[in-house]
């Protein structure tokens, strides 16, 4: 119903930027919420990054505050996630992720989510 395709990863050192891209098909781009997760080696998938359907309503992970930037084009169909300041920590596999509900909130469960990129990855040097 929606695929998800995300680009945008690489190699990068610590303080520098990448701004990763999730273009969206099969449905109303307008009518999701989107989100970006994360998922280091180890660890479990946290949430990084959501917007609403407008683009008015944002929300980041503590982590992230002030760092990544969460912004969309619904012209065209893409979410994209600036990240800045990067640190080693960051460094993950990058998900961009659709929710088809219809809410006031960005959803931070990853389990709220219905739709899933296959995820690009992101490695920041120390």
């Amino acid at each position: 119903q929606v695929q998800l395709a995300e680009s945008g990863g690489g190699l990068v050192q610590a303080g520098g930027s990448l701004r990763l891209s999730c273009a969206a098909s099969g449905r109303t781009f307008s009518s999701l919420r989107m989100g970006w997760f994360r998922q280091a080696p180890g660890k479990q998938r946290e949430f990084v990054a959501g917007i609403n359907r407008s683009g008015i309503i944002t929300n980041y992970a503590d982590s992230v505050k002030g760092r990544f930037t969460i912004s969309r084009d619904n012209a065209k169909n893409t979410v994209y996630l600036q990240m800045n300041s990067l640190k080693p920590e960051d460094t993950a596999v990058y998900y961009c992720a659709a929710d088809v509900t219809v809410g006031l909130a960005v959803n931070t469960n990853q389990n709220k989510y219905d739709f899933w990129g296959q995820g690009t990855q992101v490695t920041v040097s120390s």
